[in-house]
C-alpha cells in the first residue's frame, strides 16, 4: 500500500513532549503507532483493518485507548 501516512521528523519533534514517560518495558515505535492511529481515523477504518506496516491492530487500539483516557490526544490538539 503506497498511500500510507507517516509522521515527519518535525511532526514527531512537536508531539514528543506530550508522550508519557515509559515505565519499565520500552514502548514500540511511537512514530509507527501514531501514524497508524492517524491513518485509521482519517480513513474511517476498523482497527483490525490497519495495514500491517503499522504493526498489530491491537497495539494501535491499546495506545489510542490508553492515551485517550489520559487526555493526551486532547492536549496535543490544543
Amino acid at each position: 500500500m503506497s498511500d500510507l501516512f507517516w509522521l515527519s521528523d518535525a511532526q514527531m519533534a512537536r508531539l514528543e513532549p506530550y508522550f508519557p514517560k515509559s515505565h519499565g518495558k520500552p514502548r514500540v515505535d511511537d512514530r509507527r503507532v501514531l501514524s497508524g492511529i492517524i491513518f485509521i481515523n482519517r480513513n474511517g477504518l476498523r482497527w483490525r483493518d490497519a495495514p500491517k506496516e503499522y504493526g498489530p491492530h491491537k497495539t494501535l487500539y491499546n495506545r489510542w485507548k490508553r492515551w485517550s483516557d489520559k487526555g493526551i490526544f486532547a492536549q496535543m490538539m490544543v
